[in-house]
């Protein structure tokens, strides 16, 4: 994995955003603000202004200008939550570079930040799942989809789309679907990495 890899993976992941944010905001009117679509849509943005005039070198600082972007222009709890992410990959890539090691950090992360547990209808439910497929190098575009499928029979105990209670079911969480472009984009980037 290389610096290169890794910036066309986040322009491609912006690219997702931008093409899916009506989507992400639908999904959200169902169990949330409404936002997450124009939210993600403004950090994505800055994500790239900054990645541009930055021009970080190595893997790490990426991470860094990445996580600085989105939790500066994500608005709600999503922007902290990827922030955590990226800062908790940008301090793992110092140590190492193995695609699973990054993705595992960047779960332990958003724990650390929203204290979610697996099942409760948050981004923690594909980041575990994708983190786990990684360490036995068996992650495909069906364990993402799966992951992402699998929260909308969950009721949501955390975050805005708690207050629902039972209501939450049927619902996707739209911080897993947003996630789950994150990793699309890096399945088709760094094809390297999961073999």
């Amino acid at each position: 994995m290389n610096v290169q890899e890794v910036l066309n993976w986040l322009n491609d992941f912006a690219t997702l955003i931008t093409d899916n944010k009506d989507y992400l905001s639908d999904l959200d009117t169902s169990i949330g603000d409404g936002d997450h679509g124009n939210n993600m849509l403004r950090g994505v943005i800055a994500m790239q202004q900054q990645l541009t005039e930055k021009q970080p070198t190595t893997i790490g600082d990426i991470f860094k200008v990445t996580a600085m972007a989105l939790m500066s222009n994500v608005g709600g709890a999503s922007g902290p939550l990827y922030g955590s992410a990226f800062m908790a990959m940008s301090k793992k890539a110092n140590e190492s570079e193995v695609l699973a090691d990054l993705i595992l950090a960047g779960e332990n992360g958003i724990q650390a930040r929203g204290k979610a547990e697996l099942n409760e209808k948050t981004m923690i439910d594909i980041w575990f799942a994708v983190a786990n497929a990684l360490q036995v190098k068996q992650l495909t575009q069906r364990v993402i989809d799966d992951a992402i499928a699998a929260t909308k029979n969950l009721q949501a105990t955390k975050g805005r789309a708690s207050y629902l209670g039972e209501r939450s079911i049927g619902h996707l969480d739209p911080g897993t679907v947003s996630s789950g472009y994150l990793f699309t984009a890096m399945m088709n980037n760094l094809h390297g990495e999961l073999a």
